[in-house]
Order: C-alpha cells, then sequence, then structure tokens
C-alpha cells in the first residue's frame, strides 16, 4: 500500500483509477484491458507530480525527506557496495544501532561507510531508535573514521536523522562531547570525506558527520539546526506556522547550495526517490564515482586544506561579510603574525638597544 502526503491527493485518485484500469475484473467481470486509456491515464500521473514537485513549499520538502517510503541509509548500502565487513562498537560503552559502519569496496576502491538509518518497519525504527545516535555512536564513528585515516582509505557517509538522541542517558555519557569530537576528527583527518544527505539533516546530529570534502544533497532532502516544529515553537510559541520557519530557515537543497553550504544537488526522480528508488540508486552512484576521483586525485595534505578552506569560505559571500576574502590570505594572515612573534622574541635585545639608540639621537 502506497503512502500519500497531503498535498498528493490528487495523485492518490488518479493512481486508485489507474489501478482500476488495469483489473480485468473491473468491469463486471472479464473485460479487455484498455492499454492506450492505461498509457492516457499513466502520463496525467507523470504531468501532475512533475506538476507538484516542481512546485513545493520548504514545509512540503520536509514532508517529502521525512517519507516513510523514502530509501534508507540500508537500502543504499546493500546496493551500491560490495564486500561489505560490518564494524560495531565504540570500545567504551556499547553498539548504537541506529548507524551502520563497516569496510567495503565501491568501484573496486576500498572506502569506509557510515550510514545512519532510521529503519524500514516499527521494529527496525524502535530497534535503531529512529536514526537519533547516541553518545557510543558517534565514537564508533570516529574510531573508524581515524582506522580509516591510518590506512589512507576514503570515508563515505550517509546522513539521515532528525537530530542527536536527546534522552538522559545520552546527556549522561557526553552526547555534546561525542557531538563535537566526531566534528573535530573530521576535519583533522587526511583522507577524502564525502557526506550525502539523504532524508533529513537534522541539527548537530548531522553535521557531526557533515563536516566533509563534499557534501552532496538529494533534491528533496533537508539540512538545518533545527526541525520546522521546534523552530516555529521557540519562536513563535505557535507550532503550527511550520511554513513560515521552514522558509526562514532555508533548509532546503536549492537555499543551502546558493549559500555555499553544500557542493552539489543530486537530481530524484519524479515524485521523490520513493518513487523510483533504482533511479534513485543510480544518481548517487554516478555523483559519488565523480566526486570520489576528483578527490583521489589529491594529495592528503591538498585534502586537509579543501575541507578547511571549504568550511572557513562558509558565509563570507551571502553572511555579513560582504566580500569573499581568500581563506589562504588568512592563513597568510596568521603565518606572518606567528613568525613576527618568534622574530621578536628571538632578536629582542638587539631591537630593543637600536630603539633606545634611535631615541637619544633624537633628543640629543
Amino acid at each position: 500500500m502506497k503512502n500519500y502526503l497531503e498535498f498528493e491527493k490528487n495523485i492518490a485518485k488518479l493512481e486508485k483509477n489507474l489501478e482500476s484500469l488495469k483489473d480485468p475484473y473491473y468491469n463486471q467481470g472479464l473485460s479487455k484491458v484498455d492499454t492506450e486509456k492505461i498509457s492516457k491515464m499513466q502520463e496525467e500521473i507523470n504531468n501532475e507530480l512533475k506538476k507538484i514537485y516542481q512546485n513545493l513549499n520548504p514545509w512540503e520538502k520536509t514532508q517529502v525527506a521525512r517519507h516513510e517510503d523514502r530509501p534508507k541509509s540500508n537500502f543504499y548500502i546493500d546496493r551500491l557496495f560490495e564486500d561489505f565487513v560490518s564494524l560495531e562498537g565504540d570500545r567504551f560503552y556499547s553498539e548504537d544501532k541506529s548507524v551502520k559502519t563497516g569496510f567495503a569496496k565501491f568501484n573496486n576502491i576500498s572506502v569506509l561507510v557510515i550510514g545512519q538509518d532510521k529503519g524500514e518497519d516499527l521494529n527496525t525504527r524502535i530497534e535503531k531508535n529512529f536514526g537519533m545516535m547516541r553518545p557510543e555512536g558517534y565514537r564508533k564513528s570516529i574510531r573508524l573514521m581515524k582506522l580509516a585515516d591510518k590506512f589512507n582509505i576514503p570515508i563515505i557517509i550517509f546522513i539521515d536523522t532528525p537530530g542527536a538522541y536527546p534522552g538522559s542517558g545520552a546527556e549522561e555519557r557526553g552526547q555534546a562531547e561525542a557531538i563535537a569530537k566526531s566534528i573535530q576528527c573530521s576535519m583533522e583527518i587526511t583522507v577524502p570525506t564525502i557526506s550525502i544527505i539523504i532524508g533529513e539533516g537534522g541539527s548537530g546530529g548531522a553535521i557531526a558527520l557533515a563536516s566533509s570534502n563534499k557534501v552532496l544533497m538529494l533534491k528533496n532532502a533537508i539540512y538545518s539546526v533545527i526541525s520546522p516544529e521546534g523552530c516555529a515553537t521557540i519562536l513563535w510559541r505557535d507550532p503550527s506556522k511550520t511554513l513560515q520557519a521552514a522558509q526562514a530557515m532555508k533548509l532546503s537543497a536549492d537555499d543551502l547550495l546558493e549559500l555555499g553550504i553544500i557542493d552539489e544537488i543530486i537530481k530524484e526522480p519524479i515524485g521523490g526517490a520513493h518513487r523510483n528508488k533504482d533511479e534513485m540508486l543510480e544518481n548517487i552512484q554516478i555523483s559519488l564515482k565523480k566526486n570520489l576521483s576528483e578527490l583521489l586525485d589529491l594529495s592528503r595534505e591538498e585534502i586537509f586544506q579543501n575541507r578547511k578552506n571549504k568550511f572557513l569560505n562558509i558565509g563570507r559571500q551571502k553572511g555579513f561579510q560582504g566580500k569573499m576574502q581568500n581563506s589562504n590570505n588568512l592563513l597568510m594572515k596568521k603565518n606572518f603574525y606567528d613568525n613576527y612573534m618568534v622574530f621578536l622574541q628571538k632578536y629582542k635585545l638587539p631591537i630593543f638597544s637600536i630603539i633606545s639608540l634611535l631615541l637619544i639621537f633624537i633628543l640629543l
């Protein structure tokens, strides 16, 4: 049974009529299926889907990103990678089922795969905590990212979470520290990292694993610091103002690409990724191959500098600073200051002597 969103009511009616046309027993007894009528009906459905999905507002995109039939990380990991070897545990507390990790091969290249997974049905969603990672999940990811860095293995990460788990147990075990350490680790390693936001990219729970060389995003995915409902409740004390909140937060792929937060938008099939999972899989595979090959041509130092400069440049075009400043200039200024301080410490006595002589000469 298909699940329809609120703005897809017309599609639901059309598809119900289409199924009736395909049924040879629809007209009270065995009858001939009208293929021409079926083709016209299918074309009408496609046109209606195209019309709707080309004009989605940010709140409607949020609903699509959360669609329960939308492909999850597990779907992509099982089909994109070969020889996947699952690795579990953070070596401190326990295993976190909300994130799937392991080494595999992609296009005959060894990679580390990390995937936040919400689960496919009620039982797996409960088991995987609806994709909300606990501290042990982030520490497991850190452990494996460091291992991948040691053996010069690229990292591919699938992001799909409403946010990090806010429970008291998670807070007691150091949730904030685990997220911070995950961001630090992501920025320090010198191997290629690619993050793909496939559904929800919620809060620090997402950015903890999205501090990558390349951040790719599906067309109807979202990426924000808080959910639209949470934002509306805080700003307007009214959770119904989700549309205004979603518009203000600039959480859609188009807005984030314009702001320089993400690097590429991956096209989705007409009607969203859940309507044609095979096409979505192929689009992600093409994008991954292209971006991974670009990064593999860089040295480890270049990969590190590329990632650092990418995040230093965020906000310099569209933020408070009107004119973009080259991040290399920031590095040069810092190096000049450091070198100047070293010079002063090394030659401070001769410099003070020269200044004293100059002052005496001027006074005389």
